[in-house]
This record gives C-alpha cells, sequence and structure tokens, in this order.
C-alpha cells in the first residue's frame, strides 16, 4: 500500500471532519448568540413625538406619557357599571382599568410656536408613566426656548403641570402663557386650600401665579394668537376651552378635555366624568361641539386619546363615532 496516498487520504478526511467540527462549533457559537438576543429584551419604544403638516404649518405631537386612572366605572359616571363593560368589550379594550394618553401638540408657524398644554411636570398623582414632556420635546428636537407661547385649555393639574419648575424657573422661558381668567381665578383661589379640590388648587398655585406677568387672558371666539381661535366649552372645567387651529385654508380643532375616551363619551356624550366641575354643563359643550365638527368635517386631536389623538367624528345614532387618522410615517 502507498502510504503516501493513505496519509494523504486520511488527511482529506480529518479536514472535512475538521471543517465540519469547525462549521458546528460555529453554527452553536451562532445558535447561542441568537439565543441570548431572543432572551434580551427592551421595554422602550418610538419616539413619543409625531408630526404633521397643516397647511403652511408643521404640527409636532409630544406626549407627556400615559396616565392611568383605573377602574372606568369609577369615573365614567351616570349609566349602568355592566353598561360602561360592555361599551369597553364591544371595542376590543380592557374593562377593568382605563388609561389615557397625553398628547401636547406643537405648532410651528414658521415665525411662532405654540405649545398646546404642558403635561403633569413632576406631579405623580398618576403613578410614574407621566412627566415626560421635556423629555418628548428634546427627542423631537424642540428646545424648551424654542416654545414661544404655551395655550393652556384649562387649569387641571395635567395641563398646566409643566409650566413652572421644581427648580423655581419658568420651564418655557421665553414663553408667553394664556389661558382663561375664569379657569386662572377659579384654580388659584387659597380658600379652596384643604378642601375636596385641595391637590388641584395646589398645583394651580405653584404653576401659575410666578408667571402671572407674562400670562395673557383670551375670551370665546377672540383669534388671541395667529392662527388659533378660541372654542369656550365650559364643564370639564367653568373656562375649559378648545382651539380652532388654521394654516393656509386647513385647520383642526384641538379639543383638550372636552372628551376623554373616543368610545365611552362618544357613544355615549352626556354620560358624567368624574373630574368635571360640572358634569352636566361639560356634556351639553361636547355635544355642541362634537356637533360642529361633524358636520364640518373638522379635524379634532384630543389630549387623552390613543396616541397621536388625532381623528375625525361623525354622528352615530344619538352619539358620535370616532375614525382615527392613520399615522403617516414617511417624511412631510
Amino acid at each position: 500500500m502507498d502510504s503516501s496516498k493513505n496519509l494523504s487520504q486520511v488527511s482529506r478526511r480529518d479536514l472535512v471532519k475538521g471543517a465540519a467540527l469547525l462549521g458546528g462549533a460555529a453554527l452553536t457559537e451562532a445558535a447561542t448568540t441568537r439565543s441570548e438576543a431572543k432572551e434580551a429584551k427592551s421595554d422602550k419604544q418610538a419616539p413619543s413625538y409625531y408630526r404633521f403638516a397643516l397647511g403652511e404649518a408643521q404640527v409636532t405631537v409630544v406626549s407627556d406619557g400615559p396616565l392611568p386612572l383605573g377602574d372606568p366605572s369609577e369615573s365614567f359616571l351616570g349609566v349602568p357599571k355592566e353598561e360602561v363593560v360592555r361599551m369597553l368589550d364591544k371595542s376590543f379594550l380592557p374593562t377593568k382599568e382605563v388609561v389615557l394618553e397625553q398628547n401636547a401638540p406643537i405648532v410651528n408657524f414658521g415665525n411662532k410656536q405654540v405649545l398646546f398644554d404642558t403635561g403633569m411636570g413632576s406631579l405623580k398623582q398618576f403613578g410614574p408613566t407621566t412627566g415626560r414632556l421635556k423629555s418628548s420635546l428634546a427627542a423631537a428636537g424642540v428646545a424648551l426656548e424654542d416654545i414661544d407661547a404655551v395655550v393652556c385649555s384649562h387649569a387641571h393639574w395635567d395641563h398646566i403641570g409643566g409650566i413652572w419648575g421644581d427648580d423655581n424657573k419658568p420651564t418655557f422661558p421665553n414663553a408667553q402663557i394664556y389661558i382663561s381668567q375664569t379657569d386662572y381665578d377659579f384654580w388659584t383661589d387659597k380658600s379652596k386650600l384643604g378642601g375636596d379640590l385641595d391637590g388641584l388648587v395646589k398645583a394651580a398655585i405653584h404653576n401659575l401665579p410666578p408667571v402671572r406677568d407674562r400670562i395673557v387672558f383670551f375670551k370665546d371666539g377672540e383669534q388671541f394668537l395667529p392662527g388659533v381661535h378660541a372654542i369656550a366649552a365650559p364643564g370639564h372645567t367653568l373656562g375649559h376651552h378648545c382651539f380652532m387651529i388654521e394654516s393656509a385654508g386647513k385647520s383642526f380643532c384641538y379639543v383638550g378635555d372636552l372628551t376623554h375616551h373616543p368610545v365611552l363619551l362618544f357613544e355615549k356624550p352626556r354620560m358624567e366624568f368624574l373630574f368635571d366641575t360640572d358634569s352636566k354643563l361639560s356634556a351639553k359643550s361636547r355635544v355642541r361641539v362634537l356637533d360642529m365638527l361633524a358636520a364640518n368635517r373638522t379635524p379634532l386631536m384630543s389630549y387623552h386619546f390613543p396616541w397621536p389623538g388625532l381623528g375625525n367624528v361623525g354622528k352615530d345614532g344619538e352619539g358620535f363615532r370616532y375614525y382615527p387618522e392613520p399615522m403617516h410615517v414617511s417624511s412631510l
């Protein structure tokens, strides 16, 4: 037997075997890496901002984070608990807990950037998930110094909580503040401290009087900023307002807290909400404004609707139906 030939054959066999072993080891290592990668999980989502065009303006919606309310039947009142559960279940929504969003739009008119509502700030009455407005602004590339105007739909803590910082400085150092005088006077009234409204009043006193020198009061129907008209919608608070926002023939209505839920308070708009100052008046305002928007086919944006809160409203029997606007992820 030719030993060199045998050696050559053995060498080839060993090479093939070795390559197989090496390949197997590589596959095992790759599989292990993939397995480890699968085990590594993240709770991070996409940045909490969303942009869309409005005529010649650009709107950037930023989030202050989810606001959990707990058992929906404890906040949405005036109908049997079973009916609330049925309405939520029919819409494939959780029946034991309701979580609201906090969607604050910034409208860049070119020469002015206007922010509507400011979130909870550092207040944690609704848990740790709120207070994200500043980080959302940073993610969207909007500097606090670039906000020229802050418009408040009303003076509840989740709307004015981000005006005055814990460093005893204004969060938006170059911004004029716009709010109704009715809400300013009601919620900064120190005689209400110690009562049922204590927490809300403390939040208003902390955030509003320190910037009193830069506050401007608007009136119903007034165009108090170019492209921004006030629409009185009292009830949730006595000075609550919605705002019609317009640019180059395009418009949408920022409704603030006119309606907190796209199912419960649309299907049954006369249902009462726990945090309303005057729930009957709130229901009247809700029906009036939603009727107007439905008739005119005007888009709306709600502070508390599912992200990013933009859609349309149509009549549906004795109530209304919400049609969310599809999100557009392509460049504007």
